[in-house]
């Protein structure tokens, strides 16, 4: 299979490095040619997991988009949320019809890059999915090296429009074993991870982030008292799920902390811990844990919950923090069912726009 991956960060190269070695034909797309300069004049990224270092030779890295677009079955696009806008007018003219456009994940960016670059001209003939989880918990260790500690086993996929599932479930078992299709990309982004472990870690670890660059709030920023948080968010974002009649599994966060196999293999919060990797300075205002975690992520949920009628106090309350720690109204200014015009439907027409593309 022929796959393209556009970006550059953590879960760009794990997944570029990953899907090589399992045998994929792999481009890579990065806009930054000098910080892409080792892979641009090697072709390999290495990875170092449980097992080992492995060289990976990336088929065609390029700074060309037109380049890693053109052929490709199916394109991922593991970059945060945020820069989903971003790549909707460098997309337009260049996607086929045919491909696969993989969000990983998306917090619902599949229904809303879909239509956006139907606003700018896209006619391809496209499909859409997002991941519920990024499929690896990562963290690159140098320009051309990246750590995975773990790899999902359950992996969840929303596909857009939902009623062309079926044409996809065979390439995402072969991108991503153990993929799963939930009933729309509102079942996957409500399955999102990110949103309910990363907001209580940084807004009650704040204090010691700010003190100290090597503060690792998975590991001494993780006690009861957080676990509480996580928690009661948990069971909102649960509580959502029910209302909108999405069915279980709800795939509840008590799960990986307690070392049950979750979206990914058992114990693996044990291996995130235990490797280090995660003991990082965190700027407050700009780290990806504020700026899609929360501003996409948790205000998605929030906007998702007041269109439902459903009481959410502490994301609301979270939401609202972090809003004061970044200076901006994150309820007003962030990914929102509101702006994407979908809160004026009733939950029965949203899940019919959601199967059948409008």
């Amino acid at each position: 299979m022929e796959v393209a991956i556009l970006g550059g960060g953590n879960g760009a190269y794990a997944t570029a490095a990953d899907l090589v070695l399992r045998g994929m034909s792999v481009r890579m797309w990065r806009r930054n040619a000098q910080q892409f300069s080792a892979v641009l004049a090697t072709s390999v990224i290495s990875i170092t997991d449980r097992d080992g270092v492995h060289k990976a030779h990336i088929s065609l890295p390029t700074t060309q988009l037109s380049e890693a677009i053109c052929g490709a079955e199916v394109v991922i696009i593991p970059l945060p949320a945020f820069a989903q806008d971003e790549m909707v007018i460098e997309l337009a003219p260049l996607l086929e019809d045919g491909q696969v456009i993989l969000l990983t994940p998306g917090s619902f960016g599949a229904y809303i890059m879909a239509n956006d670059l139907r606003k700018a001209g896209c006619t391809a003939d496209l499909i859409f999915a997002e991941s519920a989880t990024l499929p690896y918990l990562t963290r690159k260790l140098g320009s051309a090296e990246v750590g995975i500690t773990a790899r999902a086993t359950l992996l969840p996929f929303g596909v857009y429009p939902s009623s062309t599932a079926s044409n996809v479930k065979d390439k995402l078992a072969q991108l991503f074993p153990g993929s799963i299709i939930v009933d729309d990309v509102l079942d996957a982004a409500l399955l999102n991870a990110g949103p309910i472990i990363h907001p209580p870690l940084i807004i009650l670890n704040a204090a010691a982030l700010e003190h100290s660059s090597s503060f690792d709030i998975h590991n001494e920023g993780t006690q009861p008292c957080t676990r509480l948080v996580q928690e009661a968010l948990d069971n909102e974002r649960i509580m959502l799920r029910e209302k909108l009649g999405y069915n279980g599994p709800h795939y509840p966060l008590s799960d990986y902390y307690e070392g049950r196999e979750w979206f990914y293999e058992n114990a693996a919060r044990e291996h995130l811990v235990d490797s280090s990797y995660w003991r990082e300075p965190v700027d407050l205002k700009h780290h990806r844990y504020i700026t899609e975690d929360i501003a996409f992520g948790l205000a998605f949920m929030v906007s998702v919950a007041d269109w439902a009628n459903v009481d959410v106090p502490v994301a609301r309350s979270l939401l609202s923090l972090a809003s004061v720690i970044v200076g901006r109204d994150l309820r007003s200014d962030g990914r929102t069912l509101e702006s994407t015009g979908l809160s004026s439907m009733e939950p029965v027409q949203v899940k019919r726009v959601l199967r059948e593309d409008g």
